[in-house]
């Protein structure tokens, strides 16, 4: 009985909402900063072995492991500016958001406006 229980359940429920597809260009540039990335952090290992070692290699490859380091930061930057630009092409709506203040300008007229109400109160 608790075995036909446990078979009629299933092992992988499907998401209902699925996530949209990253833009091509964006996916690229992400994929790109992700090899990029474990070559790196493979370098980065490669240099600390070596360094432990006491290898003559140990210098060359911990310079290479820096410059690796600058190229993987701009790659993951790249991702992040390849997403806005394809935004900023492809449409999104740009909306000031709720905590966004009022021009100054505005601001001076309502209180221009409020003070010459004031004497006329009074």
């Amino acid at each position: 009985m608790e075995h036909e229980a446990r078979s009629s359940r299933q092992l992988w429920v499907e998401d209902e909402r699925a996530r949209r597809r990253m833009p091509d260009p964006v996916r690229t540039a992400a994929v790109r900063a992700v090899m990029i990335t474990s070559v790196t952090l493979i370098q980065g290992v490669v240099a600390f072995l070596c360094s432990v070692a006491g290898s003559w290699t140990a210098f060359p490859v911990t310079v290479g492991a820096v410059v690796s380091t600058v190229v993987a930061t701009w790659s993951v930057l790249d991702v992040w500016i390849t997403r806005q630009v394809w935004r900023q092409r492809n449409g999104v709506v740009s909306e000031p958001s709720s905590t966004a203040r009022p021009p100054l300008r505005a601001k001076r007229g309502e209180d221009r406006a409020e003070a010459a109400s004031l004497p006329e109160a009074a």
